[in-house]
Parts: C-alpha cells; structure tokens; sequence
C-alpha cells in the first residue's frame, strides 16, 4: 500500500505498485525512494509518516516527517520554511547521540518540505503505561539513568527540547533501549536568548510555569522530565497531581506502592516552580550520589 503525501488527498490510499497518485496525481515516492505507507502522528507544526526505503534491498523502515504549519501558529510560508531550516540544523546534529533517531535527508518536493528519520521500532512510554499500567520505581531509575546523559547532550548543543513527555519517548523493542525523539518543538539557544520571551510551546501538562510563559530554559526540560516520571508512576495527569490552592506536589499520595524518599526527594527537587531551585541541568541530577546510591534495587 502507498499513502499519498498530499495532505489534502480526498483518497490517499494506493496500490503498492504505482508512483502516481490514482486520485489527485501527486507523485507516490519522496526523492523517487521514500514510499509512505501511513500517517503515524500529526501535531500543530507537520504529520509523521511510516515509510519504506525503497533504495536499500530490503527496503526497511524510515519515518517521513512532512511540514504543514497552520495558520494560528505560523505567520507566513516563508517563516514556516525558516523554522523547518532550523530543525534541519538541530537534527543534523542530535542525530549524532546514540539514542536519538538518525537524520537520514531532507527535501522540498512538490510545495511541501520533508525530513526522512531513522525509524524506532517500538512502544513510545504512553503506549507502554497504558497496555503494562503505572511504572515501578526501578523502572524510573532505569528511565533517568538512560535518558539524563540524552538530555545533557542536547543542552550541551545549546538546545532546549521543549517537549519531553512520555509520547516522545520510545523504547525501542529490539534492546529495550530509549529514545528520545521528536525535537520539532525545540529552540536553539544561546547568551541573551534565553531571557528573552519566546513562543509558548509544549504539551501542556509536562510544561514548567516559566515555559508556560515563554521563558524556557535549560531547567525546563528538567521539569519536564520530571512531570513525565510522576505521570508514569501513577498513570494520573500531572494536572490532578498538583495542588494549585496549596501550591504542592500531591503524587505520592497517588501511587500505586509507594517509592524511596530518595527518588521522591529528587523528583520534587526536579519538579520545584521556581528554576532556581530545580536541578540547573541532567548532570546535576546524575551528580546527585544519594539518589543512585541509597536505593536497593531488590525493593521495586
């Protein structure tokens, strides 16, 4: 089956065999290699699409990711195609890291802009808390443990993620190894940017409240983070898990078995409002000795 890339297609589905649209002519195959064969995501900025590369003998799996900003978020098509530039750029380089899909190309192809990713076989966290249920603290030290190192790189490209939430977090099924992925929220930046007021950006429920109103900082994803952990451990929105009257966490009252002092101690440090008394970077958090060596891994 080939899916075609016209986003307004009224009958995007096709026979295999052919390299023209049936339905509105639009060619099939993305630099005469790329064949979708269906939509696995849309957001406000593009859509994902599963892939095959039909170049390679056994034609294995890529992911197209296809650029259509929407009128509320973008103010012109030559703005659009700025930022797509952008995060040309920021992939090239996080592409680099081991656990961050590979940059395999990019292109402009019949009005639209694409980039073509490695593709990660595998469940993304939501999927995984939804068919396994609510994560052991083992599980979340493990998360931290693989993932921290990840984050930490990225910031030391001067590049602030944005959007670290369990749906941007696959575990891959071949070695159970995580991913971090999606970084078409991201911002470059450096000196003086980060104090100036930027696009306010983000899934809502893992967002800090200085992201909340354009002021990201590297601290942020940290928070992120931390709001994906609590979410995973006990499969509630990080929305019901925050007391706004009291202005306190309230997670731990909602776990299904209860975790280490350690672990919670530095989830509400990574969780903290005020980014100065949140975690600076990861490598604070890996830094934090007590944490990694107080927890008997036996008792989760």
């Amino acid at each position: 089956m080939s899916f075609c890339l016209n986003p307004i297609c009224p009958a995007p589905q096709n026979p295999s065999h052919l390299d023209i649209c049936q339905t509105c002519g639009f060619a099939l195959r993305l630099k005469n290699r790329y064949r979708a064969i269906k939509v696995i995501g849309r957001g406000g900025f593009g859509r994902t699409l599963l892939a095959v590369d039909e170049a390679q003998p056994l034609k294995p799996c890529c992911v197209i990711k296809q650029f259509l900003p929407q009128p509320e978020n973008l103010a012109n098509t030559e703005k659009a195609f700025d930022l797509f530039k952008e995060e040309v750029l920021r992939l090239r380089d996080v592409g680099k890291h081991p656990n961050i899909p590979d940059l395999f190309g990019y292109c402009s192809q019949q009005g639209y802009q694409y980039l073509i990713q490695e593709f990660i076989d595998g469940r993304d966290l939501a999927q995984e808390l939804t068919e396994d249920g609510a994560f052991s603290e083992l599980k979340i030290r493990q998360l931290l443990e693989e993932l921290l190192p990840v984050v930490q790189f990225i910031h030391d490209l001067q590049i602030i993620h944005r959007d670290i939430k369990p749906a941007n977090i696959i575990r891959r099924q071949s070695d159970q190894s995580l991913f971090l992925v999606d970084l078409g929220a991201a911002k470059q930046t450096t000196g003086t940017a980060l104090a100036q007021t930027g696009t306010v950006i983000g899934s809502a429920e893992y967002v800090s409240p200085e992201q909340s109103h354009g002021k990201a900082v590297f601290a942020s994803d940290i928070y992120s983070l931390g709001a994906t952990c609590i979410h995973l451990l006990t499969g509630m929105s990080p929305f019901d898990l925050y007391n706004s009257h009291e202005g306190l966490w309230v997670w731990q009252e909602y776990l299904p078995q209860p975790v280490s002092r350690s672990l919670a101690s530095v989830l509400n440090k990574m969780l903290s409002d005020a980014p100065s008394k949140r975690y600076a970077s990861a490598i604070q958090v890996s830094a934090d000795t007590s944490f990694w060596d107080s927890y008997d891994t036996t008792s989760s």
